[in-house]
């Protein structure tokens, strides 16, 4: 068992979009990331995405539904399925909980996909 630090986990994370692994449990895991202005419209076929303000605004645009607009302290889960688009507003810091394989950007292939594990500094 080994305690982390929140703050110090963002202090080392610099690029915005890339998430972080803060722990695991039982096949899930706790994201961390920067965001800064609009991520790329995706889905996760089937996943359930939680989102979770930390610092910042971030709106969650949806295709099919009224955005929602989440200020720090609050959280929302995107059903697996749903195309949507995270957006910063301007900047935000975010968990994520979701399982542990889930790709940041879902179905998409863009230059922001995350194709290597990248976890928090203890």
């Amino acid at each position: 068992m080994e305690k982390r630090s929140l703050d110090r986990a963002f202090d080392g994370i610099e690029e915005a979009w890339s998430p972080h692994v803060g722990a695991e449990l039982n096949g899930q895991a706790l994201k961390l990331a920067r965001a800064e202005d609009e991520f790329v419209w995706h889905r996760h076929e089937d996943a359930d995405e939680l989102f979770l303000v930390r610092d910042g605004r971030l709106r969650i645009e949806f295709r099919e539904a009224a955005d929602v607009v989440l200020e720090p302290g609050e959280l929302v889960v995107v059903p697996a399925g749903v195309e949507h688009r995270p957006v910063a507003e301007p900047t935000a810091e975010l968990l994520l909980f979701e399982p542990t394989q889930t790709r940041n950007t879902g179905d998409v292939e863009t230059d922001l996909t995350q194709t290597e594990r990248r976890e928090v500094d203890p």
